[in-house]
């Protein structure tokens, strides 16, 4: 020892200790580290190569192990057995026990806790050089001229060189597995590994990682620990130093590779290897099994002891932080860094937020999504675990969520509900009816975080721990078959009511958030990425999206630059919104007090919308003073409105009334633009009661408010913006009508104003100007058919047919008779809008009058041919209506479209001061007709000549029901002044006859006069 001498007295433990009995030696390999004497280093170093070829001679060992070694049969104990080099084994069958009952897999003899301490203490005198574990040096001295040939002994480098080849399929079984028990050792104290105890020795004290020398070595000295403590220095942005990092990522990446260096994996998880992950040893394989059957992905679930295992070595290697760590996701999403993430510095955190923005698109692989998920449903039961959410959020989190260090836990705020916390500070708005205090917000960065995580989530079911933890049941039993990307959230929504409470609660959550930032379904702003770019990026652009983007998309979805997977999911999300009026963001905070105070206790958003849409409707009938609902709800009121005009899905109360009919006339219509209700409209007659009534209901709505005729504002729009910018939204169809014949108008928009023509003189109902008029009229002429009608459904023209014979008897009054007037002269030209005509003629048009009826352009072809082929009418209750028709023309030549045209010339030359109505202007006509001194057009003569005919046989065959009509009949007579003549001169006759022959009673005498 006189080499050392004065080493031994630089070295204050050294010099106390006392000599003679080993310790000496003992206390200068253990503080060799510190000895700088040549001549002294080389005296330790032969020593401990002596020392450690048998266990005998190591200071202590005997006397603490004595006992552990006859019991665990772990080789003689004789001093003078005869191979020296069996020794080492004797200390590796004591690392094996020691390591198994970790394990707890030896449930026989426990080692003494002196004697595990011995073994320790022996591994780590022997972390320095390989030569000195035996066991290891013998079992690996090929693979190690194989592997690392120049990689020099000492300082722990052999040890690496061989832990980083562990795998390599050219490494021998017996290296291996001796490689396996040392890196267990080192996992139950950091000691073992002299390159980590030497690089983060500093590092250690300086972050007060080893506080307390009297807690158990068992959980200082745990590698697990080691980690977790400097990772929650480097998280809260402590310096470490660059080589202690480097050595922590070479030891976390070789927990991530191996589980078994786990003793809580292979203790807790022991089933479910042998199960199903046995044989996948190699590269993080087992793990990532076992990961995967976290997730859910197979039938059997993982015990919640073996999940926390789980959860517990990916804090502890913290993969999150440095995706290389996870070897298997490594070489999995290799080729997707490459292409998708290049951009980004290589071990950079942000690299596994760009796979997750990648995934389920065109450049993932199906390996790397397999490992990326089983690794994100991990990261996202621990907010900490996503590096870049930590750091720029722990200031808030500890703000406001109350949480404790990188590496502690709390019991009020465990790490699953931190997120929670933070989300629900993120979004946080007014809508909570009190002003939000600034210091109970997120930062900006910390809540760009939030929606980022938020975003990820939304790609997959099980990446929302709260959602999955409450859904469990409901998944298996509605969505069991739903496992497609994105189906399984989809699927919740769609059972919103049947869920349980509790899933319901976040489910409900989650789809009111989406609401304010749809950005958050990320497969959905995926999907609709083309349709955003060319109408919405304006609003998407925006940093804080309020609802906004969905209302552009919604607005936009049947541009072209539409897709089927986007317009399947905004579709799918108007249904979902539907359901309670929450989950529509802007509606929500524009007429929540108007909602409390009008509708209460409704929910759901279609009886929210039918119920405001009601008191405005009967404040503006009634002409009340003030609208109870306030103007920023009325404008939202109207979008909302709109939207669900467009899919009849969005409208619950008609949609279910009328499912059968879909399915039974309408099976192959799309439901979106309006054309599944447009096809229901046009089934009418064929539809079932209650569907019916629905229908004439909504065209009721419809014909007050054109603005909510979804297929009448689409197809029409180009021409309201050219004939109606300047008309009131409710006058948009009448403003339409009478520009309907303009060489301007579109041929697509005239068919359509001609369907809405005909729907309307269906039944008086639906035309608000007509009932408005006739008002005063309709109960006073037509009151019987009024008692006869049902509420719901139409009355066939019947109505509109008795007010025409009254505009023929001129007993209208003069608003009414105006409407009636418009009415005659449309249906005149076009057959299809006299209801009791086209009823009562199905079977005469085709027969008389086929080649007039198909004609696309109606001109009164179709009425005229009937007028002229009346006597070959068969039908009675046709030509009933044909004679009516006659008795209608002979009131006003504008209801005849034939004869004025033929006459045009005529009427401007004899009878341009004559008032159009009553008959005035055909009586002038046919008073031009009767003068010889006349001219008149030669078609003119011939049509009004035939017009004379037919109201000839129409007085014989229907003659005059009363005295007005015979008034009437004769004021429109051709004979009308001879017909006058002949009443007057009767009535002078008789006057005469009266005044000449005096009384023909007998005459009274005074006598009885005044008596």
């Amino acid at each position: 020892m006189e080499v050392c001498k004065s080493t031994i007295a630089e070295i204050k433990e050294c010099n106390e200790e006392e000599r003679g009995r080993g310790y000496l030696v003992s206390c200068l390999v253990d503080h060799r580290g510190n000895v700088s004497e040549y001549q002294c280093n080389q005296y330790i170093t032969k020593m401990t190569s002596i020392i450690f070829s048998d266990y005998r001679l190591i200071c202590g060992f005997m006397d603490k192990c004595k006992e552990d070694i006859n019991t665990l049969h772990c080789g003689s104990i004789n001093v003078g057995h005869k191979d020296v080099h069996s020794q080492g084994e004797v200390i590796s069958c004591l690392e094996k026990a020691l390591v198994r009952e970790a394990e707890q897999q030896d449930h026989g003899h426990p080692i003494k806790e002196e004697c595990k301490k011995a073994i320790l203490r022996v591994a780590e005198l022997s972390s320095d050089d390989f030569h000195l574990d035996r066991h290891l040096y013998f079992s690996c001295r090929d693979d190690r001229e194989r592997f690392c040939p120049n990689t020099q002994a000492g300082e722990g480098k052999v040890y690496k060189c061989l832990f980083n080849h562990k795998f390599e399929e050219a490494m021998s079984e017996k290296c291996r597995d001796a490689l396996t028990t040392r890196q267990k050792l080192i996992s139950q104290d950091y000691r073992v590994s002299y390159s980590l105890a030497k690089a983060c020795k500093a590092d250690l004290r300086k972050q007060r990682c080893s506080l307390d020398n009297n807690l158990p070595r068992a959980r200082e000295a745990r590698l697990s620990y080691l980690l977790l403590c400097l990772e929650a220095a480097v998280h809260r942005g402590r310096p470490v130093s660059g080589e202690c990092q480097g050595e922590m990522l070479d030891y976390r990446r070789m927990l991530m590779e191996d589980f078994s260096l786990s003793p809580e994996i292979v203790l807790h998880c022991r089933t479910e290897i042998e199960a199903h992950c046995s044989g996948l040893h190699r590269k993080g394989r087992t793990l990532h099994c076992l990961m995967r059957i976290g997730r859910g992905d197979r039938s059997t679930a993982v015990d919640s002891v073996c999940q926390s295992a789980l959860q517990t070595l990916i804090q502890s290697a913290d993969p999150g932080a440095d995706y290389r760590i996870d070897r298997a996701l490594n070489e999995a999403c290799e080729s997707v860094i490459q292409t998708a993430c290049k951009h980004i510095h290589n071990g950079d955190p942000m690299i596994l937020s760009c796979l997750m923005e990648h995934l389920y698109t065109e450049k993932m692989v199906e390996d790397c999504e397999h490992r990326l998920l089983e690794l994100q449903y991990f990261i996202s039961r621990d907010w900490k675990l996503d590096p870049v959410l930590y750091k720029k959020c722990q200031g808030d989190a500890a703000r406001l969520c109350h949480t404790h260090g990188w590496n502690e836990t709390s019991e009020l705020m465990p790490p699953g509900a931190v997120f929670s916390c933070l989300y629900r500070h993120a979004y946080r708005s007014e809508e909570q009816g009190r002003r939000v205090n600034p210091a109970e917000q997120l930062s900006r960065d910390c809540k760009v975080e939030v929606q980022r995580i938020l975003h990820q989530r939304a790609l997959d079911v099980k990446l929302d721990p709260e959602l999955q933890k409450r859904c469990m049941t409901d998944l298996g039993k509605w969505c069991s078959e739903k496992t497609d990307t994105g189906q399984e959230l989809e699927c919740l929504q769609d059972h919103l009511e049947d869920l349980v409470p509790a899933c319901r609660e976040v489910v409900g959550n989650l789809t009111e958030l989406e609401s304010e930032d749809i950005q958050i379904d990320a497969l959905l702003i995926r999907a609709c990425e083309p349709l955003t770019q060319a109408f919405c990026h304006d609003v998407a652009d925006n940093q804080v999206d309020t609802g906004d983007l969905m209302e552009c998309l919604v607005q936009n979805k049947h541009q072209k630059e539409m897709n089927e997977k986007c317009l399947v999911g905004v579709t799918h999300f108007q249904l979902v919104q539907m359901k309670d009026f929450r989950f529509s963001y802007k509606f929500k905070m524009a007429c929540k007090e108007d909602v409390l105070r009008l509708c209460p206790n409704i929910k759901k958003k279609v009886d929210v919308v039918i119920c405001l849409s009601t008191t405005v409707r009967n404040d503006t009938l009634q002409d009340a003073r003030e609208q109870r609902v306030s103007l920023k709800c009325r404008k939202q009121l109207r979008v909302e409105e709109l939207e669900m005009s467009e899919d009849i899905r969005l409208e619950p109360e008609l949609y279910d009334p009328c499912k059968s009919d879909i399915s039974r006339l309408c099976p192959n219509v799309a439901f979106g633009n309006a054309q599944m209700i447009e096809c229901l409209k046009e089934q009418k007659k064929h539809l079932s009661q209650r569907c019916h009534q629905k229908i004439f209901r909504l065209q009721e709505v419809e014909m007050t408010d054109p603005e909510l005729d979804y297929q009448l504002m689409r197809v029409c729009k180009q021409m309201i913006k050219r004939f109606c910018t300047d008309a009131d939204a409710r006058n948009v169809l009448q403003c339409l009508k009478q520009n309907k014949n303009s060489e301007l108008m579109d041929p697509k928009c005239k068919q359509m104003i001609t369907k809405r023509q005909i729907t309307q003189n269906t039944d008086y109902r639906l035309n608000p100007v007509l009932r408005k008029a006739c008002r005063a009229d309709i109960p006073k002429f037509c009151q019987p058919i009024l008692n006869k009608a049902s509420e719901d459904s139409e009355l066939e023209g019947q109505v509109i047919a008795c007010l025409k014979l009254k505009y023929a008897d001129q007993r209208l009054s003069p608003d009414c008779e105006d409407q009636i007037r418009v009415i005659l002269q449309e249906s005149a030209l076009d057959y299809r809008l006299d209801p009791q005509l086209q009823m009562h003629c199905t079977d005469e048009i085709p027969r008389l009058c086929a080649e007039e009826a198909a004609a696309q352009e109606q001109t009164g072809q179709v009425e005229e041919c009937l007028k002229v082929n009346l006597l070959k009418i068969k039908q009675e209750a046709c030509k009933k209506e044909v004679l009516n028709m006659l008795k209608e023309s002979k009131a006003d030549i504008f209801v005849d479209p034939v004869l004025h045209t033929a006459c045009a010339l005529d009427l401007k030359h004899h009878c341009a001061a004559i008032t159009p109505g009553r008959g005035r202007q055909m009586s002038c006509l046919i008073e031009a007709l009767q003068d010889k001194r006349v001219r008149l057009q030669p078609e003119c003569k011939k049509r009004l000549q035939d017009r004379i005919d037919m109201w000839s046989y129409a007085a014989k065959v229907a003659p005059a029901e009363g005295f007005s009509d015979l008034a009437v009949q004769v004021m429109i007579s051709p004979s009308k002044n001879y017909i006058l003549l002949m009443i007057s001169l009767s009535v002078c006759i008789l006057f005469l006859v009266g005044l000449l022959c005096g009384r023909i009673t007998k005459r009274v005498t005074r006598e009885l006069k005044d008596r």
